[in-house]
């Protein structure tokens, strides 16, 4: 039976559409490992969403003069169709303002509760003087208590990595308009994370093999655990089931608690979707299933430490026991596989200061692959990485047109010339076999990266593999063997069937043009997947609809093996796969691209 793999991406705020930066992180890497899982035989799960509650978005309605529900309909519909343009292979992409969320946030919230992991705590709340509305801590900022950054947010500094209130800052003030908060008293829930010490800390310490960013970040993280607020002084949110807090309009959870539960009461929607509501616990409660989680640096903590904490205490697994909750005991996360950020000369993407690269521009521009090769080949994957168009065009250029383009349309290109269809190797020789040997052995090489979400060194491995049949070609020519058919055909059969294992050692980075490829070859059907968008109803609010991302993946004939191509099989005159990029753009990029110093 195959393994059961749950890809758990980081759900992106519904407060406006995303940008390269985004899916750099998120988007590409969970696709890429998901498409291929699914071709290596296991049953893959990959869910997310947008988050659709939280402080973030009463700004942005505001600013939009839009009520919070008309902003999220607005941008979740905007960021699902630019995630399917990019084609991640999402089971579900959902929201947070469904029925089946709340619902599941407020029964893992009881199983907290009743286990006496959840503490009530006076305490200190900013207010902005201007609008009386509550302040979240990450719309706090000031100068860290404790190492001196003066970027420091209300809730942790991203400098020293340590747990903040937004009330010991020095010099506060808010993000959102400068004003300096004015700091109240108010009664709040808390998650009582010293109530993991042990049990957290026993679990981090069995996660040696995580990438090198997670684990310097995770070693402190049970050094200083403090009680963390679960629930805010907001009116848009998800009510507090419990006596004396459901009827509160001002209270609601916290957009961080009930966002991190959103993998599984996806995967619960998901199943109950599929006609088999019991359908998710084959990757949640079954202890051989892996849950890899995928997200930017900037919420290690949220997934190494506090969604862990959240599942210890449903299960009753905290240092003071307890109860399973209604779920019984959830699997915690295999994998963090976390990226740095993707930068634009040095700072982080902002739409604010106007150096920002948004998903939809890049997509209509250029289309998909190019950005998911330049994401895999040279992103953030362990370290930040700096965008430049001079390097986006020189990648094309030379790395997708000149070598996996060129290879792909020169092959075809003779064998259609000369046979009309797939040639049958008459005389192989050992060149041949050498090439075909290095191409076979490259899908445990490249698989083993995958399996480890390696991104950069799976597609440096699959890239050789083209650029060692490119080198075969120059040196065979078969372009001059025309009083040698025999040979000819035999250099043109090893070609075509190395850029077939190479189209299948690029399909999980590049699976637009593994499509484009696999007809180019004379092949018919479904090659890669891609999800579509649908619009549904809610399963428990009468009379919403809601855009989702999925797809049946089961109809690819992708799988990760090389399998010997068809002899006699016709093939028509190719069409290039990547058209070279204007080498200009390199030093201004397109008219729609942001201008920086």
């Amino acid at each position: 039976m195959s393994s059961h793999v749950l890809t758990a991406v980081a759900w992106p705020y519904a407060n406006g559409p995303r940008h390269i930066g985004h899916v750099s992180g998120i988007g590409v890497p969970s696709d890429v490992f998901s498409r291929y899982q699914r071709m290596a035989g296991n049953r893959v799960l990959m869910v997310s969403g947008s988050d659709e509650h939280g402080t973030p978005i009463l700004v942005q309605a505001e600013k939009e003069g839009l009520t919070p529900q008309q902003t999220v309909d607005k941008y979740h519909r905007v960021i699902a169709e630019d995630l399917r343009g990019l084609g991640v292979t999402y089971d579900l992409y959902t929201r947070t303002t469904t029925g089946n969320h709340a619902d599941v946030v407020q029964q893992i919230f009881l199983a907290l509760h009743r286990n006496g992991y959840v503490i009530p705590k006076t305490t200190t709340g900013a207010i902005s003087p201007s609008t009386g509305r509550t302040l979240p801590d990450r719309y706090v900022e000031g100068t860290c208590p404790i190492c001196g950054y003066d970027g420091a947010r209300g809730d942790q500094c991203d400098n020293c990595g340590n747990q903040l209130d937004a009330a010991e800052l020095i010099n506060p003030h808010s993000r959102i308009n400068g004003e300096v908060p004015k700091f109240v008293e108010t009664e709040h829930l808390f998650l009582d994370l010293p109530a993991f010490t042990e049990s957290l800390g026993k679990w981090l310490s069995t996660k040696t093999g995580w990438r090198p960013n997670v684990l310097n970040f995770t070693r402190n993280l049970v050094d200083d655990m403090r009680p963390r607020p679960i629930t805010r002084d907001l009116d848009w949110g998800v009510t507090i089931p419990l006596d004396g807090w459901r009827d509160q309009p001002l209270k609601k959870f916290y957009v961080w608690f009930d966002a991190v539960i959103g993998y599984f009461s996806a995967s619960v929607e998901w199943a109950r979707r599929t006609g088999d509501p019991d359908a998710w616990k084959a990757w949640w409660n079954d202890p051989s299933a892996e849950i890899v989680h995928f997200m930017g640096k900037d919420n290690i903590t949220f997934h190494a430490q506090i969604w862990p904490a959240l599942l210890l205490g449903h299960n009753g697994q905290g240092d003071h026991g307890g109860e399973p909750g209604p779920y019984g005991v959830l699997n915690l996360p295999t994998e963090i596989a976390s990226s740095e950020f993707l930068t634009m000369s040095g700072s982080k993407f902002s739409t604010s200061r106007g150096t920002v690269i948004y998903l939809h521009d890049f997509l209509r521009e250029f289309g998909p692959d190019s950005l998911r090769y330049f994401i895999s080949a040279a992103g953030p994957e362990t370290q930040d990485v700096d965008f430049t168009w001079d390097e986006f065009v020189r990648r094309v250029n030379f790395e997708l047109a000149n070598e996996w383009g060129n290879l792909v349309n020169r092959s075809i290109s003779m064998a259609h010339k000369n046979n009309g269809a797939i040639p049958r190797p008459a005389s192989p020789a050992a060149a041949d076999a050498e090439l075909l040997a290095l191409s076979r052995a490259a899908f445990d090489t490249v698989g083993a990266h995958l399996q480890r979400s390696r991104f950069r060194a799976g597609i440096s491995e699959a890239m050789r593999v083209v650029s060692a049949a490119n080198r075969y070609l120059s040196e065979q020519e078969p372009w001059k063997l025309k009083d040698d058919p025999g040979r000819r055909d035999a250099v043109l059969h090893t070609a075509l069937q190395v850029v077939q294992d190479a189209n299948t050692l690029l399909t999980p980075f590049l699976p637009h043009a593994a499509q484009k490829v696999h007809e180019a070859l004379g092949g018919t059907g479904v090659w890669a997947s891609q999800p579509d968008l649908f619009d549904v109803p809610d399963l428990d609010i009468p009379g919403r609809i809601n855009p989702i991302l999925s797809g049946d993946y089961t109809r690819e004939q992708a799988r990760w093996e090389s399998t010997p191509i068809e002899v006699g099989r016709p093939l028509a005159k190719p069409t290039p796969i990547f058209p070279k990029l204007d080498p200009e753009l390199g030093e201004t990029g397109p008219e729609w691209a942001p201008i920086v110093p």
